[in-house]
């Protein structure tokens, strides 16, 4: 960016400021350019939502409101508009859609949402609603009860994808998202059908879109935990993962031999098993190509290498620690 006062090029600097919001303090890392001969400082459009996703996601992290991704999710399991979904928990017309856009909600809404996410909650919400006529509720209630027994039904299936992700709500070591295993398995399908990597190359794919994905917009792509090893960085529970995974016939994982005695697994896309576009957003279809782009031709070794030149892997790797996402702005070799 071209500074509007002396016309040269500014660079993008970033330091730790405190910001205020709904009366409460929030350190952030507060992204702007700053022309050197005038010191006066800019943003842009982007780099204001950059900072202020920041101050939202922590404020929501404190107040555990829920984040905008899972609003949506919400109301979408149970089959109804953002409009309706407001008249039942009581909030004026358009509230619900706002949330989902990224509007905050007070505490007292946000705990609200949290809590029509159980089925019984929301059966409980539905009958107290004066504006809804019986046959709809009926419907509304009818469709809550079918999720409580599919949730019976699958329940071990459920419990082992939260045993391999874990169960954490959002927070800044997953991105501020919730664990998501559907968009985790995609993003391997995508990368094995690209690359067909092996399995140490593909933990760094897999970090490098989340990290790069927070970069740009304060959200991971999958709320996935990534701790520092010897091997650079890679996903909590990546061997039972990537076990369960194969089993299921999602990816085909073979066993290379080399000839120096070595022998290393490599992900096999399945043509019987198209990678979900319709899962992700635009802007998340960018990062995965652009990983992908980025690190076509890179060797195993060498994205080891690149990987180690992070500050997320400098920082932690001593103690083998889950890496802060936070870390994504530091990311200098993508």
């Amino acid at each position: 960016m071209k500074s509007p006062i002396s016309g040269k090029e500014m660079k993008l600097t970033k330091e730790r400021r405190s910001m205020d919001f709904r009366k409460e303090k929030i350190e952030i890392v507060f992204h702007f350019y700053k022309c050197e001969d005038s010191e006066e400082q800019f943003t842009t459009t982007a780099i204001d939502e950059v900072n202020m996703n920041q101050v939202y996601n922590q404020y929501r992290d404190r107040f555990n409101i829920t984040f905008p991704d899972e609003i949506s999710r919400i109301r979408e399991k149970f089959g109804l508009s953002a409009a309706k979904m407001s008249e039942i928990l009581g909030f004026g017309v358009n509230s619900y859609r706002k949330y989902e856009a990224g509007e905050m909600p007070s505490i007292a809404n946000g705990k609200l949402i949290q809590m029509v996410n159980e089925p019984k909650f929301f059966i409980d919400m539905v009958e107290l609603c004066a504006t809804i006529d019986d046959k709809a509720k009926t419907k509304y209630i009818q469709k809550a009860q079918l999720l409580v027994e599919e949730t019976k039904r699958n329940v071990f299936n459920l419990n082992l994808k939260e045993y391999l992700l874990g169960n954490h709500l959002a927070d800044i070591y997953s991105g501020y998202r919730n664990p998501n295993f559907e968009k985790l398995t995609e993003m391997v399908v995508y990368f094995s059908e690209q690359l067909t990597p092996f399995k140490t190359k593909m933990n760094k794919l897999l970090f490098y879109a989340d990290f790069l994905m927070f970069k740009q917009s304060c959200f991971s792509i999958s709320g996935v935990r990534y701790k520092a090893i010897d091997m650079g960085p890679v996903p909590n529970n990546f061997q039972s993962i990537f076990e369960y995974l194969a089993n299921k016939d999602e990816i085909d994982i073979r066993t290379t031999e080399f000839p120096n005695g070595y022998s290393g697994e490599q992900f096999k896309a399945r043509k019987d098993r198209p990678f979900k576009v319709d899962l992700f957003s635009g802007n998340e279809l960018e990062v995965l190509k652009k990983v992908a782009t980025v690190f076509k031709s890179t060797s195993t070794n060498d994205i080891i290498e690149l990987s180690h030149l992070e500050e997320s892997c400098k920082k932690n790797e001593k103690d083998k620690s889950v890496i802060s996402y936070e870390y994504a702005f530091e990311l200098n070799q993508i």
